[in-house]
């Protein structure tokens, strides 16, 4: 996809084995399923991907991330990341994706094709156990994620339409 023709990228990231891991791509999903996003909004599941995802993020006016985010935090806490917390926080990450998706930026703003504005949208995992299920406090903390996702969408200027029930 050209980027200029969709300036959002919505990236929804993890490992959907992993319990919690994966509560990015099902947030994501969610969002899908609840909204019609712009033209201009593309979603993607980057699931665990890292370095494949140059092409993809490389020139976009704004990239959201919606991940499973470590701070220290209670489990089920929203967690937002902007600007010059993002590389910080990527470079304490654990899980591979993350390791990868910090390499990504930091090629992309070597190269001079780094998004206009990055954020992290998040919440901090309870379990990361093998499962194809969220845990039970983070499935009924996902809408709060979602909420915040169609928030930022708002705030960039493209309010995705709540679908028909």
């Amino acid at each position: 996809m050209n980027p200029a023709a969709r300036p959002v990228l919505l990236l929804g990231m993890g490992n959907i084995l992993l319990e919690d891991e994966g509560l990015g791509v099902r947030a994501l999903e969610r969002l899908q399923e609840a909204y019609a996003l712009p033209a201009e909004v593309e979603p993607l599941d980057g699931g665990t991907t890292g370095m494949g995802l140059l092409d993809e993020i490389g020139g976009r006016e704004h990239l959201i991330v919606l991940d499973a985010v470590q701070t220290g935090a209670s489990a089920g806490s929203l967690v937002t990341l902007r600007h010059e917390e993002v590389p910080v926080y990527f470079g304490l990450r654990i899980t591979p994706h993350q390791l990868g998706l910090s390499d990504v930026l930091a090629t992309l703003e070597l190269t001079g094709e780094q998004p206009g504005s990055v954020t992290v949208l998040g919440l901090v995992p309870s379990s990361l156990e093998m499962s194809l299920e969220l845990s039970p406090l983070i499935d009924e903390r996902l809408q709060d994620l979602v909420d915040a996702a169609v928030g930022e969408l708002e705030t960039l200027g493209y309010p995705p339409k709540r679908r028909s029930a």
